[in-house]
């Protein structure tokens, strides 16, 4: 496998089992980066930044491929193909350092591709530096974050299959952070801060690891992470936890454990609520999804959502779990227009 110049676009092609890339013109303005592929991944030297990537799916046989990178990023949906068809696909990606967790390793440099699916088949890849692109960043714990190993995965680290070119996800959350250490480290608040720019969302789900903090603190959190996305031309949007898959004896979600309510009586989800409505923040209620499709499920039905069946674990989801919570923000994103219908994939 060679590598293509760096005024180049990475043409990969299937040719014996293995990918191989060919150089080809450059867009005007924006030179497509350095890159190598293989029959499964594929590597791009560029610096931190937000990038739109552009792939060619399909080949001589019928196709079903998907995409993920970084820390295991859901970035395109399982795309299927017919024999001899091509269909292009973009997407916008944010490459960091660190690149998963903010507290986590560091990673590897540059942007990582994985190609996937039963039947992979791409065609081209193309990755330049995004213009205007819109950020979605994420603040949240390990609910929410770029997991870095299976069978974990965060619903921000499903998120970005949902959206077209133009909208990139930033995932800032952190496992085990709560409100108050949040906003104490440097590396979680103080980073996101500097990033947010004029028309940027900045999604708020912290809750679950506030168990010892009380509801005076836990409010006033909230709203200094709400003026500091203000103060800096961004748009806070406040988001309820998901639930925990702890069912009553009567079939139901309707207890503490399962509702994110503390050891201190601080009904987590309430206060959120209260917060938006008070501060005219738009408001995400995921507990009350999460918890209607949960109990819509049943006991049986829902340890799929979760890795009850893997770890005994009712909290932190499975990847099918994720991708379902991910698309209950999507749905939200769009019915509260934060982002337009047509910047997102359906379902």
């Amino acid at each position: 496998m060679r590598r293509v110049a760096a005024a180049a676009l990475v043409t990969a092609t299937l040719a014996a089992g293995a990918l191989t890339a060919v150089p080809a013109r450059a867009a005007q303005g924006r030179a497509p980066a350095t890159g190598e592929c293989t029959a499964t991944a594929c590597h791009f030297d560029v610096p931190p930044g937000t990038y739109d990537v552009t792939v060619l799916l399909g080949g001589e046989e019928a196709a079903r491929t998907s995409l993920t990178g970084e820390t295991r990023r859901s970035l395109l949906p399982e795309t299927a193909t017919a024999p001899g068809e091509r269909v292009a696909r973009s997407f916008t990606v944010d490459v960091r350092t660190p690149e998963g967790e903010p507290a986590g390793p560091v990673g590897s440099p540059g942007l990582d591709l994985t190609i996937g699916g039963p039947a992979p088949a791409l065609t081209a890849v193309r990755v330049t530096p995004a213009r205007h692109a819109r950020q979605i960043l994420l603040v949240g714990d390990s609910t929410v974050c770029d997991q870095p190993g299976a069978p974990y995965s965060g619903w921000g680290q499903q998120l970005p299959q949902y959206l077209r070119k133009g909208l990139s996800v930033a995932n800032h959350a952190d496992s085990g952070e709560s409100t108050v250490s949040y906003l104490a480290d440097e590396r979680m608040w103080g980073t996101v801060r500097r990033l947010v720019r004029p028309g940027d969302l900045v999604l708020v789900q912290l809750a679950h690891n506030d168990k010892t903090t009380d509801g005076p603190t836990y409010r006033a959190n909230l709203e200094t992470l709400v003026a500091g996305v203000r103060e800096r031309g961004g748009r806070p949007v406040l988001v309820t936890p998901v639930v925990r898959r702890w069912f009553g004896a009567d079939g139901t979600l309707d207890n503490d454990t399962a509702l994110l309510v503390n050891g201190l009586g601080v009904d987590h989800p309430a206060v959120v609520r209260a917060v938006a409505a008070a501060r005219d923040v738009p408001l995400i209620d995921l507990t009350a999804r999460t918890k209607a499709l949960v109990e819509s499920l049943g006991v049986e039905g829902s340890k799929s959502l979760y890795l009850h069946d893997e770890k005994r674990d009712n909290t932190h989801t499975s990847a099918h779990g994720a991708t379902v919570y991910a698309g209950l923000v999507r749905d939200e994103l769009v019915a509260r227009h934060l982002v337009p219908r047509g910047a997102v994939r359906p379902g």
